[in-house]
């Protein structure tokens, strides 16, 4: 999908040099052959399972409509964390049955468009659980809920990241979420269906996962005495990606640790409920390129390379540190190296994206890529320092589609008022 050709990155049959000249820079390009055998990658390595697997892809880690309506159209649901997300998926297709409405912190106005669209409710707390029934009620429908237990599991990853720590904020401790759907049992329009947790993002050792399984069915089993028949068991997703090019776990190293684990859990349980995931970065992180061109270099205490996308664009690297793997796209096969640290045009110090690589001689006007950027890129990004957000194409072999054009300055004070009577 992403390959040098005669001294060229190419996307699938497409230069960046030639996406750059196109829709300009920055410029965020995806490959939909990369998205496609993601989603067949998942499909295939839960395909033996006896019991049935329904994936839910986490919206958060990449909005863009044209890329959710790809991967509606492959059949699968959706875990969506907002109003906005919610109305999103909506838009473009995903099964209602199949979206569920996740987070910690929803709005009556959230709960009540999540209620009429008649979607799955991840419950958080029993404040939320209270008003989702209240809201029920007063619209005459009933809720499918599962509640979101925080399972105490500490995975090996960026502590911002991980979301099953007991300090975590996210879902109700496991050993008191039994009370939780005691009272929902009572409440109307209120209709158990499952069981939900997550415990963090870009995971790369499998076996945190096989004990959130193991936690699950040992609620599933108290849960079933209050007489309910379980639908659902949704792990969340989390799987991590091979950003620094040293292997990371793939969908088919995932099924073969859970699927034994869950197969176990079901023969233990009266239900047969269905296993849900939530990929969301291993769907669509290893997709997209972040291309960006120099605007200048600096030989000062380090060599800085100065480019047109900062954290504005890519966050990542400022928020968690985190790593991604850079090339000169126009210079794939010079072989002459000097140590660079790539710097974005935002006024922040943190404003790095690659610090201390090796890479070609790097002249204003290169372009520079950022692999696996298709995960909390876009989506992460914002208009600081007054900087348009930049265009988004779609690369299906030779052909490119632009799926986001690049915001105008009438986007950057778009919805802004300024009082006539003011001044």
């Amino acid at each position: 999908m992403f390959a040098e050709r005669d001294g060229e990155l190419f996307v699938e049959d497409v230069s960046c040099s030639e996406l750059v000249r196109r829709f300009g820079s920055p410029l965020y390009v995806y490959s939909l052959k990369a998205l496609r055998k993601n989603i067949s990658s998942y499909r295939k390595a839960f395909s033996k399972a006896d019991f049935t697997v329904r994936f839910l892809y986490a919206v958060k880690a990449n909005n863009n409509l044209t890329i959710l309506k790809l991967i509606a159209k492959e059949g699968f649901g959706a875990d969506v964390f907002s109003d906005g997300e919610l109305y999103m998926a909506m838009l473009v297709g995903f099964n209602r049955d199949h979206i569920l409405f996740n987070g910690n912190s929803k709005s009556e106005e959230e709960i009540r468009m999540g209620v009429e669209a008649g979607v799955p409710f991840s419950v958080d707390s029993i404040d939320e659980l209270r008003t989702l029934a209240s809201v029920a009620k007063e619209l005459g429908r009933e809720v499918r809920i599962a509640f979101r237990i925080n399972p105490d599991i500490s995975p090996d990853t960026h502590p911002k990241i991980a979301t099953g720590l007991k300090t975590s904020k996210f879902g109700i401790p496991w050993e008191d979420v039994i009370d939780a759907y005691r009272l929902a049992a009572e409440l109307p329009g209120i209709k158990i269906a499952g069981i939900h947790c997550h415990i963090g993002s870009q995971i790369t050792d499998i076996s945190p996962f096989v004990e959130a399984v193991e936690r699950m069915f040992e609620v599933a089993k108290e849960v079933e005495k209050l007489g309910v028949e379980l639908e659902f068991l949704d792990m969340g997703g989390g799987l991590g990606i091979d950003y620094q090019g040293i292997g990371a776990p793939t969908p088919e190293d995932f099924a073969e640790k859970i699927v034994p684990a869950y197969e176990k859990g079901l023969s233990e349980i009266k239900s047969s409920p269905e296993l849900w995931l939530e990929p969301g970065r291993s769907i669509v992180g290893n997709t997209a390129l972040l291309l960006t061109r120099v605007n200048s270099v600096k030989r000062a205490y380090k060599n800085f390379v100065a480019v047109d996308a900062g954290f504005n664009l890519l966050v990542r690297p400022a928020m968690y540190d985190a790593y991604h793997r850079v090339a000169v796209a126009n210079k794939m096969n010079v072989k002459e190296r000097e140590v660079y640290t790539v710097v974005g045009p935002i006024c922040e110090s943190g404003d790095v994206l690659a610090k201390d690589r090796e890479l070609p001689k790097v002249e204003r006007g290169d372009i520079i890529a950022i692999f696996d950027a298709g995960a909390y890129g876009f989506s992460m990004s914002s208009q600081y320092n007054g900087r348009r957000r930049c265009a988004e194409v779609l690369v299906d072999g030779s052909k490119t589609y632009l799926i986001r054009e690049r915001e105008r300055y009438s986007d950057l004070i778009a919805n802004q008022v300024i009082p006539a009577g003011l001044f």
